[in-house]
């Protein structure tokens, strides 16, 4: 019998904003079996992002002004299989773009993503895109697309971590997190201390880098 001497790959512990928010949000059990399911797609590099052209249509409808009439066609275009989550979608999308107010007043404006250090842990930061009002105020924007509304531990990390890089997202920007099913957007809560929020985050990470060397799928 031969045996392998290639070394396993080592996987080192990362998520995305979108995992870690996600992953804060669960409890008990719940927590290992997502971040188990994390690192295995990391292994695999597998993952889909089914929202990708209703984003686009978005930021083209702020680009062009043009009314939300990119969000009503892209219903259209999609596959079969996605004309539902684009039309549950839509709705509360025109909701937000008639929110912004009066579309000669406000511009796209560019986002860079960055790479967070959350205790022991990595996590990329990458909203959506960012906005430019005519007097000065900037938004970088981040999209929630699922059935549920955002938890509020979910929202107040999400926020807070593109706060803490928003020197490299979009300088003096506000952070929003957009509900985009319901058309509601959600703001930091200037209540809370920073502090303690870090604080936290900073045991939510370790727990779940812990939670990652232990999923490591065994060697055959």
């Amino acid at each position: 019998m031969t045996i392998s001497t290639t070394p396993v790959p080592v996987i080192p512990p990362y998520a995305t904003m979108l995992g870690f928010t996600r992953y804060v949000s669960r409890t008990g059990p719940a927590k290992a079996t997502f971040v188990g399911g994390l690192r295995r797609q990391r292994e695999r590099r597998s993952g889909f992002n089914p929202h990708g052209q209703l984003v686009k249509a978005l930021k083209a409808d702020i680009a062009f002004r043009t009314g939300g009439s990119y969000l009503g066609g892209v219903v259209e275009v999609v596959k079969d299989r996605w004309k539902p989550l684009y039309g549950a979608l839509r709705d509360g999308a025109r909701t937000y773009l008639t929110a912004l107010g009066d579309p000669q007043q406000v511009d796209l404006a560019q986002t860079r993503d960055a790479i967070a250090v959350v205790g022991p842990l990595a996590v990329k930061i990458n909203p959506h895109f960012g906005l430019r009002f005519a007097d000065g105020h900037r938004e970088a924007v981040r999209l929630h697309f699922d059935e549920a509304p955002p938890t509020p531990e979910a929202a107040t990390a999400m926020l807070h971590l593109m706060a803490r890089h928003m020197d490299q997202i979009l300088p003096n920007a506000e952070p929003v997190l957009v509900d985009l099913r319901r058309g509601t957007t959600h703001r930091l809560d200037t209540t809370t201390r920073p502090a303690d929020i870090e604080n936290w985050l900073a045991g939510e990470a370790a727990a779940f880098t812990t939670m990652w060397s232990t999923s490591a799928t065994p060697a055959a």
